[in-house]
């Protein structure tokens, strides 16, 4: 499911399926994106930011277009306890390797990843983003 900004309209809640992993895409070539990612995480309960919570930072391959700096936005996943995935999604290859890496974190978000938990997943993130 995707949405442009949070909250979500309340009329569809009970219809609405359990939320296993929140990606938030922030574009480096829009500030609006990052102003918008930032507006929105007033909307997300605390709980999240514990293992499922992940910042998709799209068009890194164009550093001549950013808008947004990159420690605004390693900042932004230092405050938030959350992973921060750098993409160029206009790549075939890249496409394929986001999805893959999204689809991998939603699995063990879900608990289907046996051993793994969203918490220690974030952690081992934040880890390998230390070395």
């Amino acid at each position: 499911h995707l949405a442009t900004s949070l909250p979500l309209p309340p009329e569809r809640d009970h219809l609405r399926p359990r939320i296993d992993l929140v990606a938030f895409m922030i574009d480096i070539k829009s500030k609006y994106s990052l102003k918008n990612v930032e507006a929105s995480l007033a909307y997300v309960d605390d709980s999240f930011f514990l293992g499922k919570v992940c910042f998709l930072v799209t068009g890194v391959g164009r550093v001549n277009y950013c808008s947004i700096e990159m420690n605004a936005i390693r900042n932004l996943g230092e405050v938030y306890c959350s992973p921060v995935l750098f993409c160029e999604l206009e790549v075939e290859g890249s496409q394929v390797a986001t999805a893959q890496r999204l689809l991998r974190m939603l699995e063990i978000c879900a608990g289907h990843v046996p051993g793994v938990s969203a918490l220690s997943f974030s952690s081992l993130m934040r880890n390998c983003a230390d070395d």
